[in-house]
């Protein structure tokens, strides 16, 4: 019989928020050596369409203006950002983003920037409107009705779209540091865009934003990101969640405070969009050989 006074069994030590080994082996480049191919890519439509899609907050917005930043070389304003989240989408209206280059001219492909997805008792972007632009039939400029979607008969309503203004790849943007505690009604529009755009054969992959807000070793040097158990662990969960395979989620850092460019900032922005604009592309393509 056992004693009154027994000692707990032991607990096991907490595990380490840095791993043994990366849980994805990556080449950390100079920036140089990884934007002349996207300076030199050519794609085989006249311009590839990019959609961002995802919860308000997320930091749609700051993608954007952090891929033009890291394009550019310098601080840019391309798409306007809300300071702090306010529970209500700052981004009202679809807005078609074209790419600056270094010395002028565009790259050949464009970010749709539009409202963020929330439960339907607070409103944001019908899954209606975000599967017509898959399609093509949403102008730009069109403002979005929380309430209701495009019809038909609505001026920006492109009944008969041409092959430029469908969408090549859907990104959804999803944020480390609140993924875990976003509504399932959120996850259950997602799930519901993205086997649309299966049903399209568009091809679909996830921005993991606010990294550094979502692991300590992350906030101290990005660098360490591949390392982090907590940012593998976001990853392996956007993956769970929405079905879509571990190496088409790139966790990334957008720009928030700096103004100067940043070497590890810009390697992971850069990895991701070096895949989206082949994953694009690679679309294009197969469409054509149909």
């Amino acid at each position: 019989m056992g004693s009154l006074f027994s000692k707990p069994s032991p607990q096991p030590p907490p595990a380490s928020a840095e791993l043994n080994k990366p849980w994805r082996k990556v080449t950390w480049r100079e920036k140089n050596e990884i934007l002349p191919y996207l300076e030199g890519f050519r794609s085989s439509a006249g311009v590839l369409r990019i959609l961002l899609y995802g919860p308000t907050g997320a930091g749609k917005s700051c993608f954007v203006n952090s891929a033009q930043k890291v394009l550019l070389g310098r601080n840019v304003i391309s798409a306007h950002e809300q300071t702090m989240r306010v529970g209500q989408s700052f981004t009202v209206k679809i807005k078609t983003h074209k790419m600056k280059k270094r010395g002028g001219g565009r790259f050949p492909f464009v970010f749709d920037d539009i409202m963020g997805l929330q439960p339907d008792n607070l409103g944001g972007i019908q899954t209606e409107d975000i599967i017509n632009i898959l399609k093509g039939h949403i102008s730009d400029g069109y403002i979005f009705n929380p309430m209701h979607p495009i019809t038909a008969d609505h001026p920006k309503y492109k009944a008969k779209p041409e092959a430029e203004d469908k969408v090549h790849c859907l990104v959804c943007i999803l944020p480390a540091d609140s993924v875990s505690r976003m509504n399932d009604e959120v996850f259950v529009k997602m799930k519901t865009i993205r086997t649309k755009a299966v049903h399209l054969d568009i091809p679909h992959v996830i921005v993991l934003t606010k990294v550094d807000q979502a692991c300590e070793v992350v906030n101290q040097d990005l660098k360490k990101i591949y390392l982090s158990r907590k940012i593998s662990e976001k990853v392996e969960e956007c993956s769970h969640k929405l079905g879509i395979p571990l190496n088409n989620i790139y966790p990334v850092q957008n720009y928030h405070t700096e103004i100067s460019p940043d070497e590890a900032t810009d390697n992971l922005l850069l990895m991701a969009l070096n895949d989206i604009v082949n994953f694009a592309n690679d679309h294009v393509e197969d469409r054509d050989d149909e």
